[in-house]
């Protein structure tokens, strides 16, 4: 690798999430950054660029090869036969190790923690006080890494409009049992608006492959004018949604049966 190559793979890294470079042999950029825990090697090859993932979520490959699936070569490893490739990969893996579990939860933490350091200490000590503070901070972060996990596209429709996109959650927030579930990237799906409100509302829920099931108490008219066609489906659904989505099922169903008795 020469130092040209060298400083192109590192700019790329630069302004796409990864600013730092560590110490790594003559033939591989390895590559950083202080706001997630991804770390991935780069070198040339005769396609392009070989891209490793060395460290990071347990799913970060997995997440990444839904977009970049001819690209993938086995494992942790791509071939990116561009600079803009390289470029739209590295992004689209620091969007994703941002919000992977568990890094959107320790972003939380930090941020609850900065913003109570605003805040006169009486109140910052105030249990209503601190719970509107996490609560507020938690749905934030849980949008944020909802955007990032969904590529600011509805998981449905593929709707990139943001201010009509909401961050449902499969298991309602108030009955999580911890932070980790409540700001858990698969528990839910990035939504538009009004699928959100039906979702919200058990109903409408989705199969494991994603098919969408459409409860009884919406009618055929109210069918057309919410556009929910039967063809409709989410874009993937991770092993990782399983668990939530079988919760959210459940309670479509009890409330499908408690409708028709």
């Amino acid at each position: 690798m020469n130092p040209l190559q060298r400083t192109l793979i590192e700019k790329a890294g630069h302004d796409n999430g990864f600013e730092h470079v560590l110490p790594a042999g003559r033939h591989i950029v390895v590559l950083a950054s202080a706001r997630h825990p991804a770390q991935v090697g780069v070198t040339n090859s005769a396609l392009g660029f070989a891209v490793t993932v060395q460290s990071g979520s347990a799913t970060l490959a997995q997440e990444l090869a839904r977009t970049f699936v001819l690209e993938r070569v086995e494992g942790q490893v791509f071939v990116l036969p561009t600079e803009a490739a390289l470029a739209q990969w590295l992004r689209r893996a620091a969007a994703l190790s941002q919000a992977l579990p568990n890094q959107a939860v320790a972003l939380f933490e930090l941020q609850v923690q900065a913003e109570l350091l605003t805040m006169d200490q009486s109140a910052a000590k105030n249990t209503e006080v601190l719970r509107t503070v996490r609560q507020r901070v938690g749905q934030q972060a849980y949008r944020q890494a909802m955007l990032d996990y969904w590529g600011g596209t509805c998981a449905v429709t593929g709707l990139a409009l943001s201010q009509a996109l909401r961050a449902s959650h499969a298991k309602p927030w108030a009955e999580c049992s911890t932070d980790a579930e409540r700001l858990d990237v698969y528990n839910g799906f990035l939504l538009s608006a009004n699928l959100d409100a039906l979702f919200d509302n058990f109903l409408i829920s989705f199969t494991d492959d994603g098919a969408l099931l459409v409860s009884e108490k919406i009618g055929t008219f109210e069918r057309e004018k919410l556009g929910l066609g039967d063809s409709m489906r989410l874009r993937w659904v991770a092993g990782q949604h399983f668990l939530y989505l079988r919760f959210h099922r459940a309670r479509f169903l009890e409330l499908v049966v408690g409708n028709g008795a």
